[in-house]
C-alpha cells in the first residue's frame, strides 16, 4: 500500500482523515497543518502521495507542489478542498497537481480519488470540470512540439505522467534504464519541458493521459 502525507489547515480535520486512511490499510507517514512544517519532513519523508488542502494558513497549495518537486520530482499530489476558486485551482494543476477532489463528496469516493492518484492516474471531480477545461483549452489538437516526437518519445512521455520512474517504464517496454533516459531527455529537450511536473501538465492539457471526471 502507498505512503501518504496529509497537510490540512484544520488538525481535527488532518487527524480524522489520517485515521480513516489507516483503518483502510493506507500507511499515513506524517500530517501537518502549514507549508513551512510540511516540506522538511516530506523532505525527510519522502511520501508517495501528498494529500493536501488548497489554501492553508501560511500560503497556497501550489506552492507546496512547486517546493516538493524541486527535491521529491516523483510524488504524487492530490488536493482535497472546500475551495473552488479557478486561479487556485488553475495554480495547483499548472505546478503539477494530480487531481482534485471536494470536502463536500461522500467518503468512499475520496478513497477512490485516492486510490487513482497513487496508481499513476489523474482524478478532477465533476465540479471542477469547467475549471480544468478552460486550463486545458483545446490544446488537444495538433501541436508542432507534440508532433516532433517519435512514438517511442510519446510513450515514454506518457508512462512519466502516469507515475512512472525510469526504471519502471523499462520494464515495461522491455528496454535498458539508459535507453529510456536518452528517450527521456531528448523528449524534455523538444518539448521545453524541465521536471516531471512539466510532463504531467503538457500530458494533461494535450489530453495524452487519461483523466477522470467524476460525477
Amino acid at each position: 500500500m502507498k505512503d501518504l502525507y496529509i497537510v490540512d489547515g484544520q488538525k481535527a480535520i488532518g487527524q480524522m482523515l489520517a485515521e480513516s486512511l489507516v483503518s483502510r490499510g493506507y500507511q499515513v507517514v506524517g500530517r501537518s497543518e502549514k507549508i513551512s512544517t510540511s516540506v522538511e519532513e516530506i523532505s525527510e519523508l519522502k511520501p508517495h502521495v501528498v494529500v493536501l488542502e488548497m489554501v492553508l494558513s501560511d500560503g497556497q497549495g501550489s506552492v507546496l507542489i512547486e517546493k516538493v518537486r524541486t527535491f521529491a520530482p516523483e510524488t504524487r499530489f492530490l488536493i482535497f478542498s472546500d475551495s473552488k476558486e479557478g486561479i487556485d485551482i488553475k495554480s495547483c494543476l499548472q505546478a503539477g497537481a494530480h487531481g482534485f477532489v471536494e470536502k463536500s463528496v461522500d467518503f468512499d469516493m475520496f478513497l477512490n480519488a485516492v486510490k487513482i492518484v497513487a496508481e499513476g492516474g489523474c482524478f478532477f471531480g465533476f465540479n471542477i470540470t469547467e475549471v480544468i477545461r478552460s486550463v486545458v483549452g483545446n490544446r488537444g489538437g495538433s501541436d508542432s512540439r507534440k508532433d516532433n516526437l517519435t512514438d517511442r518519445e510519446r510513450q515514454v512521455l506518457c508512462l512519466i505522467a502516469e507515475g512512472n520512474s525510469n526504471k519502471d517504464i523499462a520494464g515495461k517496454l522491455g528496454l535498458s534504464v539508459k535507453t529510456i533516459d536518452n528517450h527521456r531527455c531528448s523528449m524534455m529537450r523538444k518539448l521545453d519541458l524541465h521536471n516531471v511536473a512539466d510532463i504531467t501538465r503538457y500530458a494533461v492539457e494535450h489530453r495524452l493521459v487519461e483523466v477522470n471526471f467524476v460525477v
